[in-house]
């Protein structure tokens, strides 16, 4: 019978996951998706493969189970930052900011290279996590810039805070080119910061 970590089975599936999302985390960092396997993954987590497939059948459904929990775990984030704004510009601002530096800590494939890596379905329950992303976003645009159509600006917005050029930029210039691209967004849709009296 396999050792059960925790004190629980729940505390254990939990744990088991940690480690794995854990180890895929810096596997996609180092080596990118392609060069991920389960067995690699499994040995560095300390698992064996049957335990690894018990939890996870195929690479596909374990990229599935870690994008869900990262998105999951990134809206509550983004949410928290942006109610700590007062006003339109500071929220698009931290926005932006927190998108460029999960883009900058993340080595998934881009949306485009993911959707052919994986069955249909699966794409689509990922794509499912980016909805409260854009609806941030949507709030955020309602209110600092009401007479724009936001079926307008979010994909351009998606677009600029989507490449990876952005962030590919030694450690050293990432602060800078975030904060360009800040000055980029704001000017692009229009929001500057209102005079006070």
């Amino acid at each position: 019978m396999p050792k059960i970590i925790g004190r629980s089975l729940e505390e254990h599936r939990r744990e088991v996951r940690s480690r794995v999302f854990d180890v895929l985390r810096g596997q996609l960092y180092e080596r990118g998706f392609d060069a991920v396997t389960l067995a690699g993954v499994a040995a560095e987590a300390g698992l064996g493969r049957t335990a690894m497939y018990n939890h996870f059948p195929d690479k596909e459904s374990l990229l599935v189970a870690f994008v869900e929990d990262e998105a999951t775990r990134y809206v509550e984030r983004l949410t928290a930052a942006v109610a700590t704004a007062d006003t339109p510009v500071a929220k698009l601002s931290t926005f932006v900011r927190l998108q460029l530096r999960v883009l900058a800590e993340y080595h998934l494939p881009p949306g485009t290279a993911l959707a052919s890596a994986l069955a249909p379905a699966a794409y689509r329950r990922i794509s499912a996590h980016a909805d409260p992303i854009t609806g941030q976003l949507r709030e955020i645009l309602a209110e600092g810039v009401p007479e724009e159509d936001p079926d307008v600006l979010i994909p351009m917005i998606t677009a600029a805070l989507g490449s990876r050029q952005v962030v590919d930029v030694p450690p050293e210039r990432l602060d800078d080119a975030i904060e360009g691209a800040v000055r980029f967004v704001l000017r692009a849709v229009g929001m500057t910061e209102k005079p006070k009296d």
